[in-house]
């Protein structure tokens, strides 16, 4: 395939004596061609998986859509969406050409499997980035004037329209040029090295586009249906629902590390505690890992430039055996061989754990839960255990970024703080409603409760909050959640009879909605606190609302259930204590003046493309982050930072929200003391 051949730089002209003598810029190019750029095709794998995917979703989903030609052009424009997010890419032509071609026979490709016009949307899509990208490395022929009142728009994601020609093109990108300079410029860094990092930045991204497989395709065409339908319908392709499942049961055979991707490189970002990887101590956060090695001995496969879930999957292993990894040590020095054992990784990370600390004078126990894996309750129950040991006066169950996972287990968790009773209704596609019921009437902890929740709360985090609420169980802090009242289900689509069939991966799609016990439902509204604190994001811009498909709030009757004792006399008791705090407590305060600049900021659709204004934006962020830092540091008894540069890189700001839910729950402790 040819592209057309872009202008071959600019000339500089330079004075020798009396006379001028032009001499060519060495022009900046690709260094891949486009037509050496190989995009796969469709094979029989993906084609089925098309087919059950459409299958399924059709004949099982909550919503009884239609498959009609109004619904199938809203999938393609999400398609369509997904290439080009920023609208910086295709061509108005483009679109309007790959439209007309979907108005032909779409419904019936997705019944037949037949996935061509997704595959030739990708590879436009890949052409034309292919262009943008060499424009980019043409531009770095010169440094840019960052003088002018120039301006990048910072979010083109609404857009309805996409750039008329190349010319328009051809700005946007110039924008993004001079926006990804002034970044590296504010860093200090000078042209001569901007231009050698941006040269290899540009280059990768060509790159990554001869990395692409058919299930990448395949994938995001078919999630766009999936998605078309509700924000939390998927298609995984069987690398992810592998992934997908890992992370459901926080386990996996390997070395235990965390891996990032940073430019052509795969960087440790963490290693698990016990694993491998951490108990060999040769291995450090900030190593490189440039070469992957099989067994004991034989060669060492080079991995610079390779997709991560490629290294990963290189990495990753039967337990007992061998790994080798050729790394670059964050410290410096000469990349050294390291031979790992694979073995059974659990991922802790992830698990609940127990924190309990002494709060004026009470002894308060915070239990976090990060996700409702499987095992959760378990571990929550062991957990309860070890507080008890530690005379716990009060608990709180930390929610706060949680988007749920296992319907089971957020029943069961609600179950360990109840006697018995109903917990959450479940209403399916036909109307059925089923009420899950608290497994066993043992209520593991009687103490008093609290639960911390945000905005990133989400599905089991809802039902479990909910329960506590409605039975008054407990009180409930932080800002109203997610507000996703939707249950998926995941199923993989390949059939017992499948004996030679590849594997074609998982779909996860919605087949209930869930409702509180007293009827109604969590979707859109979520569950709104019985104390409040200081919302970090604007709600309006997040969460099931902010969702363009999202299913409608609605409510059942209310289940038979026995609300526990009032708790809102002690909500009127903490509340006014709480809020006195919030206008006293200086990170408070801090807090309060930064979501009012955030917010500005987040109000902007428009960035300078000026230097020195964006300099001097860089100049009073920073001044005003040293200011907080340095009144931190100085309650805190620390010496004050010079400059933001000394601020340690692994150094994490204090959560004064959970201390703050401490607090809250040691006044609660005094409340109930001096109520009885």
């Amino acid at each position: 395939m040819k592209i057309n051949k872009l202008p071959s730089g600019l000339f500089a002209v330079l004075l020798a004596s009396l006379t001028f003598t032009a001499q060519p810029v060495q022009a900046v190019k690709p260094n891949l061609k486009y037509e050496e750029i190989t995009l796969p095709q469709p094979g029989e794998t993906q084609s089925t998986a098309a087919k059950r995917v459409t299958a399924r979703l059709t004949q099982s989903h909550y919503s009884k859509f239609t498959l009609d030609q109004a619904f199938l052009e809203k999938v393609f424009t999400r398609y369509l969406n997904f290439l080009d997010y920023n609208h910086n890419t295709f061509l108005q032509s483009d679109v309007d050409q790959l439209r007309a071609q979907a108005a032909n026979g779409l419904q019936q490709s997705l019944y037949s499997g037949e996935l061509g016009l997704a595959y030739t949307a990708y590879e436009l899509m890949t052409k034309r980035r292919y262009e943008r990208y060499a424009y980019l490395l043409s531009l770095l022929d010169k440094e840019p004037d960052l003088s002018a009142d120039d301006q990048i728009e910072i979010d083109r994601s609404k857009m309805t329209t996409w750039p008329s020609d190349s010319a328009e093109l051809d700005k946007l990108w110039l924008q993004r040029f001079k926006n990804d300079v002034i970044t590296e410029r504010l860093k200090g860094t000078k042209w001569s090295d901007i231009k050698k990092k941006l040269t290899k930045r540009y280059n990768l991204a060509i790159l990554r586009l001869n990395q692409t497989r058919a299930d990448d395709i395949s994938q995001l065409f078919l999630n766009a249906f999936a998605r078309e339908i509700d924000p939390h319908t998927s298609y995984l392709s069987p690398r992810n629902a592998k992934s997908f499942t890992e992370d459901m049961n926080l386990s996996l055979e390997g070395i235990g590390a965390t891996l990032q991707s940073e430019d052509d490189e795969t960087t440790i970002k963490s290693l698990v505690p016990g694993a491998p990887a951490e108990r060999s101590k040769k291995l450090a956060a900030g190593d490189k890992i440039v070469g992957v090695g099989q067994g004991a001995k034989g060669e060492i496969e080079d991995v610079v430039g390779w997709r991560l879930d490629d290294v990963v999957d290189k990495i990753k292993g039967k337990k007992g055996t061998t790994v080798r990894l050729e790394i670059e040590p964050a410290k410096g020095g000469k990349t050294k061989i390291i031979s790992l054992v694979r073995d059974q990784v659990r991922i802790e990370d992830n698990a609940a754990k127990l924190e309990v600390n002494q709060v004026d004078g009470k002894t308060i126990g915070v239990i976090k839960i990060p996700s409702f894996y499987i095992g959760l309750s378990d571990d929550v129950r062991k957990l309860l255990d070890q507080a008890k040991e530690k005379n716990t006066q009060a608990l709180i169950i930390d929610l706060r970024e949680n988007g749920g996972g296992a319907l089971t287990e957020a029943v069961a968790l609600s179950g360990l703080f109840i006697s018995d009773g109903p917990v959450v209704q479940v209403r399916d596609a036909y109307n059925r409603i089923r009420i899950h019921q608290d497994p066993d009437s043992a209520q593991v902890y009687q103490g008093p409760l609290l639960v911390m929740i945000n905005r990133y709360s989400a599905s089991a985090s809802e039902i479990f909050a909910a329960a506590i609420q409605d039975y008054q169980r407990g009180i409930i802090l932080g800002q109203q959640t997610f507000g996703k009242g939707t249950v998926q289900q995941s199923r993989p689509l390949n059939f017992v009879y499948d004996m030679d069939q590849s594997p074609l991966g998982f779909i996860q799609y919605t087949i209930q909605k869930f409702y509180r016990i007293n009827g109604g439902s969590t979707q859109i509204k979520g569950v709104e606190p019985d104390i409040t604190f200081p919302a970090i994001i604007d709600a309006e811009k997040s969460g099931e609302s902010s969702e363009d498909n999202a299913l409608p709030w609605d409510k059942v009757p209310a289940a038979n259930y026995t609300v526990m004792p009032s708790q809102q006399a002690a909500i009127s008791y903490l509340t006014p204590l709480h809020q006195k705090r919030m206008t006293e407590e200086r990170e408070f305060i801090v807090l309060e003046r930064n979501l009012q600049i955030q917010k500005a900021w987040a109000d902007r659709k428009f960035l300078s493309l000026n230097l020195k204004q964006r300099q001097q934006e860089n100049r009073e962020d920073e001044q005003r982050r040293l200011k907080d830092l340095n009144e931190r540091f100085k309650a805190e008894g620390k010496k004050p930072l010079k400059n933001i540069d000394d601020l340690p890189k692994d150094y994490e700001a204090p959560d004064f929200y959970i201390r703050e839910a401490e607090k809250v729950a040691a006044d609660y402790v005094t409340f109930l003391n001096g109520r009885h």
